[in-house]
């Protein structure tokens, strides 16, 4: 069996704790390989490389940093197909899916290439007599990204792209589901021209986690995964004095007006509902059609076009949606679905029965589409995580806006309408981070910024683009004054002022 590494210094290094975890292939649920599962030391070891190259890398000129950024680019470029094919046998996801899981990291990367304008800072010619005041943004040393199992390249690639290029020294930790794509990217970093303990993966689990959010050494901490871990890393990682960001669960609404394209939203809501097997932070859960007709006019839409779904191997290029990551997590979704069904919503379609002819034993899911769900319903309140859509009917206009207003989550939102004047208030009105008029999945371009609201995010700057420069960098601001040759001043007691 095919046993994974730690990347550490520049170099594959084994796992040295004696735990290991068992990585899937969700298409079979077969065991296909085993990772280490790092202890304190092991990421102490990361650690201390990252600090011995960080004065060399962090003094490196922003164009040159730039240019390895270019270089890793191309590498993953001309890697794609391998890391796609990687993606897809740990995760499940279909090849066009993770390609692009990558493409949509490579943009941010893309982004980074650009860091000699975004590290500029700023500069005040004669503030006060003879007085200049400039400032400077620095980078903040060794960083660490605590990465989840669904986007394990995009993710790892949002973080690393921008901390490396301002001149940190990156730490990956990886979903322990799906390792491999991250251990790639490192080894492509070094080729790009990174200095070894740049960029590097320590697997793991809790432990690992733990040795992150308590080793002094490490100045920051991002993380994307579930609210309730995301509240845990951010709580143990603040109170040991880092920066942290940590991005939690969603529940995102996709809000239908009455004058809505119904056959256009089915579309949307077909795509971004069950793409990824559901298994994404900004799926489309949540259907809220405001009206009785316009949600009947909906579900007869929707009812087919789900029970139609392609579900197949990650390889098939026919195929809508490939298995779940884990059998762990194919259970849990089908809980869920029992849940809504005691709970008294209706099952419009019931994906539970869904085979797949040779493959009984990956974790495989039909589509599930549930109708008339409430409020406190606990499988409207939870991320299913899942190919599960829901449908909660709104009267009206007001009530649909409180649904995602008033959600513990506040990640995405959308609304479909005709109507320029509704989609202008319900932007301004709604309580969510990242809104979509027309746009199922409203996940911002690299140069601008990924962050949710309540407990989607907790921190308070967001991931990539100018927040993401923030980040990981801090300001530093010099007033300077050269006085003329003889002259001196007498002492002031006096706090200095501009009146």
């Amino acid at each position: 069996m095919k046993e994974l590494t730690h990347f550490i210094a520049g170099k594959p290094v084994k796992g040295a704790s004696g735990r290991y975890g068992d990585i899937f292939n969700p298409a079979t649920g077969e065991v296909q390989a085993r990772v280490p599962l790092a202890a304190k030391g092991e990421m102490r070891q990361a650690v201390e490389a990252a600090l011995k190259v960080f004065p060399e890398w962090s003094s490196v000129n922003p164009q040159r940093r730039a240019r390895v950024m270019f270089n890793f680019k191309a590498l993953v470029e001309n890697n794609m197909d391998e890391l796609a094919r990687m993606l897809s046998s740990e995760h499940g996801k279909v090849l066009a899916d993770s390609r692009g899981d990558v493409q949509r990291g490579l943009e941010v990367i893309e982004f980074a290439c650009g860091i000699p304008h975004l590290m500029k800072g700023e500069y005040t010619e004669g503030a006060g007599p003879g007085i200049d005041i400039y400032s400077m943004r620095q980078p903040l040393g060794v960083v660490a990204g605590i990465t989840p199992f669904n986007f394990p390249a995009m993710i790892p690639m949002w973080m690393f792209g921008v901390a490396i290029a301002c001149g940190n020294c990156f730490i990956n930790k990886p979903s322990e589901k799906d390792p491999s794509v991250p251990l790639r990217l490192a080894e492509l970093m070094m080729e790009a021209g990174a200095p070894a303990g740049v960029l590097q993966v320590v697997n793991g689990d809790k432990e690992a986690v733990d040795a992150i959010l308590d080793d002094p050494d490490i100045q920051a901490v991002s993380f994307v995964g579930s609210s309730a871990i995301a509240h845990y890393v951010y709580s143990r990682g603040t109170a040991n004095n880092k920066r942290v960001q940590a991005m939690g669960g969603a529940k995102n609404h996709a809000i239908i007006m009455p004058d809505a394209d119904l056959d256009q939203v089915t579309n949307e809501l077909i795509g971004a509902g069950y793409g990824s097997a559901g298994e994404r932070c900004m799926a489309i859960s949540v259907a809220v059609p405001i009206g009785e007709k316009t949600a009947d006019a909906l579900v007869e839409r929707l009812k087919p076009r789900v029970e139609a779904l392609r579900v197949g191997l990650p390889t098939d290029p026919d195929a809508d949606y490939g298995p779940l990551v884990t059998k762990e997590h194919r259970q849990k979704v089908l809980n869920y679905i029992e849940m809504g069904v005691k709970e008294g919503a209706e099952l419009v379609v019931d994906g539970r029965g869904f085979k797949m002819q040779g493959y009984d034993n990956g974790f495989y899911l039909g589509g599930s589409l549930f109708d008339r769900v409430t409020p406190e319903m606990t499988t409207y309140k939870d991320e299913i995580f899942g190919p599960v859509l829901q449908i909660a009917r709104a009267k009206d206009y007001d009530e649909a806006v409180a649904l995602p207003s008033t959600h513990q989550y506040g990640n995405g939102v959308a609304i479909f309408t005709r109507d320029g004047d509704a989609a202008r208030d319900f932007a301004a009105k709604v309580q969510v981070g990242m809104v979509g008029i027309n746009i199922p999945i409203p996940v911002p371009l690299a140069y601008h910024t990924f962050g949710g609201w309540k407990r989607s995010a907790f921190g308070d700057i967001n991931q990539h683009g100018p927040e993401g420069v923030r980040f990981y960098t801090r300001i530093k601001t010099v007033t300077q004054r050269w006085p003329k040759g003889g002259v001196r001043e007498k002492a002031s007691f006096v706090i200095p002022t501009m009146k």
